[in-house]
């Protein structure tokens, strides 16, 4: 996926390859300090030929101008090839951020990451579409669930998730809810409950669940339980070791608005000490 990101979404040239694999995005041995890329994307014909260095990012982090040089070198490095940096943003604000060039040296000797911002991810709304592309279709309701479209594009990625494995069907889920403004999320729950989006087994046992937790907790009580556990299967899932103090801060929360921050934040961020990092403005 992040060599059409480039190729269909930026017309940037790609070489021409046979694989693409997903490599180790642990930096440290090629670094003296410990550093995290979001996804090494590597592409190969026999051999590495093209590295994409994928950063997802919410907010602005001025350090990050000053990192993400240090892990394209470490990645071209360790691979012997060529390689670029591409950001993925739902905020226009943050994507024209990412995308000014960052002067690394001497004249000449500058990094221009290439950014795909929400005016770059299509609107997918017809679930035809979303099942050929799911995680395509989860980034467009990231990108554009609180749009009047909302429930249309929350529809369409829903009907998408069924086709993904399961260990990532409800990482996928609890994302696209939590990016769906508060009427289109409302509407598509009550769908769910209804059998109307979900025939398979995943869906049955996520509204299973969540009656299961309103008759032990009380409904409300229920669904924060499930964004918490949402919170950290969405860490554990993308191999980010949490500890004690972060779990223990999110078992923690009762606030809804709170843990769907976390959720989306959990998508995107390197290290979970960051989870709870207020981005300046």
């Amino acid at each position: 996926m992040a060599a059409e990101f480039l190729r269909d979404f930026l017309d940037i040239p790609v070489p021409s390859f046979s694989e693409a694999r997903i490599v180790p995005a642990d930096l440290t041995e090629a670094l003296p300090v410990a550093r995290h890329a979001d996804l090494v994307v590597l592409l190969l014909a026999g051999r590495p030929v093209f590295a994409i260095v994928i950063e997802a990012q919410l907010g602005r982090d001025p350090n990050k101008k000053y990192t993400w040089p240090s892990y394209l070198t470490a990645v071209r490095a360790r691979h012997q090839c060529l390689v670029c940096l591409l950001v993925v943003t739902t905020d226009p604000t943050i994507a024209r951020w990412s995308a000014r060039p960052i002067r690394v040296g001497v004249p000449g000797w500058t990094l221009t990451p290439f950014v795909i911002g929400p005016e770059a991810i299509p609107v997918i709304t017809k679930r035809q579409d979303a099942r050929g592309n799911p995680e395509i279709a989860v980034l467009s309701a990231m990108a554009h669930g609180r749009s009047p479209e909302g429930l249309s594009i929350g529809l369409a990625a829903i009907g998408a998730i069924a086709k993904v494995p399961p260990e990532r069907q409800r990482l996928y889920i609890d994302v696209v809810l939590s990016s769906l403004n508060q009427a289109a999320r409302r509407s598509l729950e009550a769908k769910m409950k209804n059998g109307y989006v979900y025939q398979s087994n995943f869906a049955r046992s996520y509204v299973a669940q969540g009656r299961r937790e309103g008759l032990l907790e009380g409904e409300r009580n229920g669904l924060v339980t499930g964004k918490a556990q949402a919170v950290l299967a969405v860490l554990e899932a993308r191999a980010i070791k949490i500890p004690a103090t972060v779990r223990k801060r999110v078992l923690a929360s009762t606030d809804l608005t709170e843990l769907d921050q976390w959720v989306r934040r959990a998508a995107a961020i390197g290290d979970a000490s960051a989870l709870f990092t207020t981005s300046p403005s």
